[in-house]
């Protein structure tokens, strides 16, 4: 438990942001999964319209820190090269 001020202010701060990371962490599953599923189901449109979503999700969540910014533009560049093929 915390002893000073200081430490209980900072128990606080870590509690709210804890809450707003696990907020933008899940969104950015969700919109990550609509793609996959999108993907999963052949449905190419489906799928483009999912990542015009998810590609800011991602890249927004790299420039806050919840993902490095290599992952994000990892997962961006797999997603994309995916739903390229099922344009063949």
């Amino acid at each position: 438990m915390a002893n000073t001020a200081s430490a209980r202010k900072a128990a606080r701060k870590i509690a709210r942001r804890t809450e707003i990371n696990k907020a933008r962490r899940s969104r950015v599953r969700g919109a990550v999964r609509k793609v996959e599923e999108a993907i999963a189901a052949g449905d190419r449109n489906k799928a483009l319209e999912a990542m015009t979503e998810a590609e800011p999700q991602l890249m927004r969540a790299a420039r806050r820190g919840q993902v490095h910014h290599n992952t994000a533009s990892r997962k961006v560049s797999r997603l994309t090269k995916q739903i390229a093929k099922l344009a063949t």
